[in-house]
């Protein structure tokens, strides 16, 4: 299993979202998420903010996506497809980063019960199954990131970062706004041809 090193930086202030999604994205690769201990190294991310047209925030605020519009360093969780609760970090009104795929490393029986699998690929390789993984529903939707059951630290140091176009949209297929961890294993596409080192 390939590892990002261990995220044993300061805990994420709330100060760290309230910037444009793009950038939060890109810094959240390497992180350490849990949720009420489980979890594990954010791998890959996406980027969505008010002005982009992949974005559930373009239209304006709704009931459901009202938690994109309220302050920075809140989960915004919304059901795919009526299928899949998948988490969102808001940071500025309007914008937030879809959390798509983190390394397990903490709780790994209870993924597994949750999941049905053990095979640590499948895990949390893709937001549907990383929710599911970390037991994530609409009941979080709105909650802190700052506070329990959420908990976020930073990496150590900063680890390598591919910029890629974003997948599974059909508006906004051209913007680079899909962050990944170089060398990942555990991200839920690998990187397309368009990817390009991230800053």
């Amino acid at each position: 299993m390939s590892h990002a090193g261990e995220a044993i930086g300061p805990p994420l202030a709330a100060g760290f979202f309230a910037r444009p999604a793009p950038r939060v994205a890109a810094e959240l690769i390497g992180c350490d998420l849990r949720v009420l201990g489980i979890g594990g190294t954010i791998v890959e991310t996406e980027a969505y903010d008010a002005t982009d047209p992949a974005s559930h925030s373009v239209n304006g605020p709704t009931r459901r996506n009202a938690s994109m519009f309220g302050p920075p360093a809140h989960a915004y969780v919304y059901r795919s497809y009526g299928l899949h609760w998948c988490l969102n970090f808001v940071c500025e009104p309007g914008s937030a980063v879809l959390i798509r795929a983190l390394e397990p490393r903490h709780g790994l029986g209870p993924m597994a019960e949750r999941r049905g699998t053990v095979a640590p690929r499948l895990l949390c390789a893709g937001p549907g199954r990383l929710c599911q993984a970390l037991g994530i529903t609409a009941a979080l939707d709105g909650a802190a990131l700052d506070a329990s059951p959420f908990a976020l630290t930073g990496p150590e140091t900063v680890p390598g970062r591919i910029a890629d176009r974003r997948i599974g949209i059909s508006r906004g297929v051209e913007t680079p706004w899909r962050f990944l961890l170089a060398g990942s294993r555990h991200v839920s596409r690998p990187p397309s041809r368009h990817a390009t080192a991230a800053g």
